[in-house]
This record gives C-alpha cells, structure tokens and sequence, in this order.
C-alpha cells in the first residue's frame, strides 16, 4: 500500500466531520502498516503536502480532509466492458393471469393550516468592535518624561544635601 492510499483509507476510516489530525492519520496508518514494511516518517509527511498541492487534500488548521473534487472523481464508477453472454432460450409462453382488481382510492391529504405571516423583525445593526483610540506620541513620552523628570528631581535634592554636610 502506497503512503497516498494509506492516507486516504485512514482519512475515511476516522470519518471526521471537521477532518482528520495528521498524528492521527499516523496512527491509524501504522496500525495497519505490513510487517514487512518500514514506517519512513519523511516519506509520510512529503506525501501529505503532495497530496494538498495536488488537491486531493484540503487542510484546514491542523487538519485534513479529502476534497469535493476528489471525492466526485471516485464516486464516479468505472464502466466495466460488457461481456457478452450465449442468447438464453425462450421461455414457454405464460399463461394470461386474472385481472388485477383495482385498490381502493387513496384519501387525499388534509389541506395545510394557513400560517400567519411572520412579523417583520427590524434589521440588527452589526456590532461595531470598540477600538482604541490611538495615543498620540506626545502622550506616550509623557509617562517617561514624567519618570526622568522625577530622578531628575531626587539627583538634584541628593547633590543639594551633599553640601549641606
């Protein structure tokens, strides 16, 4: 079995609806490995990528599906050739049966209650994400002109009480 078919069994083995992990698509194809074969890990992951770039995979996230596309193109049964077959005899004609009696007329449908239309509902505005305003870069300087006005001021009060001494 080729990694490609592998990966396709496993990924319709699992049977996903969101598809299939790529670990989980390891397992699965290592659990039904032949004993005869080696499990090449590179050889794995190249044909998963292949497999995308060709289109036969769809990766969403972390995951892996197989794609409409493909999945259109093997459902599509393949036309055997017909084989030809000796003409059987004919059979003895069948003797005419009895005349089927008609059944009994089928009661129609009770008619449907006529639904009340719905009322017009107003439509919803769309929620606005609230932003930040963007601070300007006077504001964003002023918090460390603040701090170096600060040590600024503790220096100065600290070489004034050194002469003070």
């Amino acid at each position: 079995m080729s990694y490609k078919a592998g990966i396709i069994a496993a990924i319709t083995g699992l049977k996903d609806r969101t598809g299939s992990s790529s670990i989980s698509i390891k397992k699965s194809m290592q659990a039904n490995l032949p004993a005869d074969k080696k499990w090449l890990n590179a050889m794995y992951l190249g044909a998963l990528k292949k497999m995308v770039a060709d289109g036969i995979l769809v990766k969403t996230k972390d995951s892996y599906k197989i794609s409409a596309d493909y999945k259109k193109k093997a459902s599509k049964p393949k036309k055997a050739p017909k084989k030809k077959t000796a003409p059987k005899k004919k059979a003895a004609p069948k003797k005419k049966s009895a005349p089927k009696k008609k059944s009994a007329p089928k009661k129609k449908a009770a008619p449907k209650k006529a639904t009340k239309p719905k009322k017009a509902t107003a439509p919803k505005k769309p929620k606005t994400a609230t932003k930040k305003k963007a601070t300007p870069k006077a504001q964003e300087g002023c918090h460390t002109q603040r701090i170096s006005a600060h040590v600024f001021l503790l220096t100065l009060q600290l070489w004034r009480s050194s002469f003070e001494r």
